[in-house]
């Protein structure tokens, strides 16, 4: 590979690297095509990129920026996925895979410039994802006014249901 693209490789690297939320390596041998296409599909339908990195263009290119934390680790054949949205996501996403295919491990992460080790990886696969976390937020806020509109409501049916009675004894009285 000429140094031009290799220096291409590492500055897009680097780019991402700063853009992502969450960069998490993987170690990969032993999984085959179909299985590497079945994990890619997954990813990419969560809006992650998964890319096999040469381990020398990894580390320059996580010089300077929070994934330095992990440069050490990148030995071996390594995997890494990055995600721009949501943390949890991809966490799940390849803890899943991993349990179903042994042949995938996890090794390390990174977010917020701090080292993620596969408990802490695990950890945050079990936290409910950002779309679950908004819906109970939603549910939280609309369950306030419609107990507020509930009560109001039920004042009137019982203001109702005493006139009602009213007008049943006043009925009574003028039968008598």
């Amino acid at each position: 590979m000429k140094i031009e693209k290799k220096k291409a490789i590492v500055d897009a690297l680097q780019e991402k690297f700063d853009r992502s939320k969450i960069v998490i390596a993987t170690d990969y041998k032993g999984l085959n095509v179909a299985k590497m296409n079945e994990l890619r599909r997954k990813l990419r339908a969560a809006d992650i990129e998964y890319s096999v990195v040469k381990n020398t263009l990894l580390v320059r290119a996580a010089e300077g920026t929070d994934v330095s934390v992990i440069a050490d680790y990148f030995k071996g054949p390594t995997a890494i996925a990055l995600s721009y949205e949501d943390p949890v996501s991809i966490a799940k996403i390849l803890t899943d895979f991993a349990k179903e295919n042994e042949k995938l491990k996890i090794t390390i992460g990174e977010m917020s410039g701090k080292v993620m080790d596969l408990e802490a990886i695990k950890t945050l696969s079990s936290l409910p994802s950002r779309e679950e976390l908004l819906a109970k937020l939603l549910s939280v806020l609309i369950g306030v006014p419609t107990s507020f509109v509930r009560a109001l409501n039920g004042i009137s049916v019982q203001f109702l249901n005493v006139l009602q009675a009213i007008k049943e004894q006043k009925e009574k009285q003028e039968a008598a």
